[in-house]
């Protein structure tokens, strides 16, 4: 007899985050629920080579929202995953975005 893939039991390790794409741009100054994260190589050559990839919740509609911002992928990796969803608001201070 032969194995189908469902006898293996394996499920997928990967991550895959819902809702449309937002601007960070949409969503400054105001609160949103942000449920998890991933940071992983950009598709372009600008800044650190790293794009962070934030599940998030805007008036209750999940969203996506891609950066290159350094300061945000160093705030979010020090929040402790037991923590997670957690709301906060993205502001724009001297030119840097950061959590509050």
């Amino acid at each position: 007899m032969i194995n189908t893939f469902k006898d293996f039991g394996i499920k997928s390790n990967v991550k895959s985050f819902e809702g449309d794409k937002i601007k960070i741009d949409r969503i400054l100054n105001k609160p949103v629920v942000v449920h998890a994260f991933k940071i992983e190589q950009s598709k372009y050559d600008k800044g650190t080579g790293k794009c962070l990839y934030i599940q998030l919740a805007v008036d209750n509609s999940k969203r996506v929202l891609f950066t290159g911002s350094s300061n945000l992928m160093d705030m979010i990796q020090q929040v402790p995953t037991d923590r997670f969803p957690f709301q906060t608001t993205i502001i724009k201070e001297n030119e840097r975005y950061e959590f509050t």
